[in-house]
């Protein structure tokens, strides 16, 4: 869609820095329209408690950095609706769509002023978000941010406001599409921002003692031999027990992603050592009965690595590990298995990506990821790329970002084909990061569609206790999954504590 002139009107008793950096990606999405304000008079300031509030996360929690909700001086950038304008953006939420131009509102659970987000997160609750068309009342964008990286009222709206400015952009890019009907608004019971503070630093301080006494998350890979249907397949951790990988006591194992190459089995995985706190690539070798022997470092990087996706091309090995740090989604060559690989290519550039996932479908290569620009979670903002083959060139699908939902977007595993119908697993974040899965279907999928259905919600507990399960991967009878669980440092303690919880999956078994 070309536009030649877009209009964001904002009040101007509170032009904020997050409707500055909307101007600015929608100038970099349509460099040739003009993107001007109008600011609207009037008093739109907020209540002062609130004020006083993100004016004391910023000095504690951020030391002064700039926030997106910081208020930001108005410019002498000024515009009128009467100029022509194709579209107008309306954050002030009291525009009549009268003016001869399309009129697009954010709504926040269903109320047009962002101070409805305000009271859902001193409440405790993470607000829907949605754009909505003045003119009809039609969803034209919906989703629901992520607060897993959340601190504060401040991390909330910043969750919200980076993952509006993504839903306006959307709406702008597809005039025409429908989500929902005209959504209901929803009320919250705020409590009072100094309590919100206060309960809010009381957690941090918990926090901080926690994780001076365990290590948090602790991740384990889970595996077990299975001649018969899988998680995937059955939407449930049920079947032959589930083993524990080998642990290391100063690291954590998590992303399994088991591989069999020139008659070697075993499992590729992240492995984060926790004084470092950097990720590294390793492998774990298996036989007939397990794992055997020690594990192996196969690749690592200055940056964080992780989610070591594996695909075969040509009779090659090829890894596409998770390294948003980098600032790219790079191809690595296996060069000698399993611990020599080298970078051959970068499929994207000039992105921050987490857990590319390849697969094809329809004669063309297919690549999921979860993306973001610097703020808000990391986990629901669904990306799809696309290519003629693995090697590119690969261009973003025209409705990307596919939606924001911190429920079913970030991937968890390999696409898998099974009974005709394309298979995705996926991090189910409604909990926090990584606290459960969810099997997707994929329903529709080519250079302009895209859509898909939830088949299954997979706890962990039972069959795999701990308070995470975020990965699930099969090679042949081989299959994986991770999950954390309570770690003390003190290693006496962790091992009766470890005892305990391997002494209830095996019970359960």
């Amino acid at each position: 869609m070309n536009y030649r002139r877009i209009v964001i009107v904002v009040p101007a008793a509170r032009f904020l820095r997050w409707q500055d950096r909307l101007r600015d990606a929608l100038a970099r999405r349509w460099p040739d329209a003009e993107i001007a304000f109008r600011f609207e008079p009037g008093d739109a300031a907020q209540p002062g408690d609130v004020t006083q509030l993100l004016t004391l996360e910023r000095m504690l929690l951020r030391r002064g950095k700039p926030t997106l909700c910081d208020r930001i001086d108005v410019t002498a950038m000024r515009a009128t609706l009467d100029d022509g304008a194709d579209v107008v953006i309306d954050l002030v939420g009291s525009l009549s769509p009268t003016s001869g131009s399309r009129v697009l509102r954010p709504l926040y659970d269903g109320h047009e002023t962002d101070q409805a987000a305000v009271a859902a997160i001193l409440s405790g609750a993470v607000p829907t978000i949605a754009v909505e068309d003045a003119a009809t009342g039609a969803i034209v964008a919906k989703g629901v941010p992520s607060f897993e990286a959340a601190d504060g009222l401040t991390g909330g709206l910043e969750a919200v406001y980076s993952r509006m400015a993504i839903l306006i952009e959307k709406a702008l890019a597809n005039p025409e599409a429908t989500v929902d009907a005209p959504q209901q608004a929803t009320q919250h019971n705020p409590r009072r921002p100094g309590v919100f503070f206060a309960r809010n630093l009381a957690f941090q301080c918990a926090r901080w003692i926690y994780h001076l006494c365990c290590h948090s998350p602790h991740w384990r890979t889970g595996w077990r031999f299975n001649d018969g249907p899988g998680v995937i397949e059955t939407g449930n951790l049920s079947g032959p027990r589930w083993r524990v990988m080998p642990d290391q006591g100063s690291a954590f194992s998590a992303d399994p992603f088991p591989f069999e190459w020139g008659g070697r089995m075993g499992v590729f995985y992240e492995l984060l050592d926790f004084r470092t706190n950097v990720g590294e690539i390793f492998f774990q070798p298996f036989d007939a009965s397990g794992p055997t022997g020690a594990p192996i470092c196969a690749l690592k990087e200055p940056w964080h690595l992780s989610y070591p996706f594996l695909i075969e091309e040509g009779g090659v090995l090829y890894m596409v590990p998770e390294a948003s740090m980098s600032g790219a989604i790079t191809l690595y060559r296996c060069v000698e298995f399993p611990a020599k690989w080298e970078p051959v290519a970068k499929l994207v550039e000039g992105i921050e990506a987490a857990d590319a996932t390849i697969f094809q479908h329809g004669g063309r290569y297919w690549m999921t990821s979860v993306v973001r620009d610097g703020f808000g979670g990391y986990s629901d903002t669904l990306a799809i790329h696309h290519a003629p083959s693995l090697f590119g060139p690969w261009e973003p699908h025209p409705l990307s970002p596919l939606l924001v939902d911190a429920s079913l977007a970030r991937p968890a595993g390999r696409v898998v084909l099974h009974e005709g119908a394309l298979l995705r697993p996926v991090q189910d974040c409604t909990r926090g990061y990584g606290k459960d899965l969810a099997i997707m279907r994929i329903d529709a999928l080519d250079e302009t569609t895209f859509r898909q259905t939830r088949l299954s919600h997979i706890p962990p507990g039972g069959d795999w206790p701990g308070n995470r399960l975020h990965t699930l991967n099969r090679f042949g009878r081989l299959e994986c999954i991770d999950g954390a669980v309570l770690t003390p440092k003190f290693m006496p303690l962790r091992k009766v504590v470890h005892n305990h919880i391997d002494g209830r999956r095996a019970a359960n078994a």
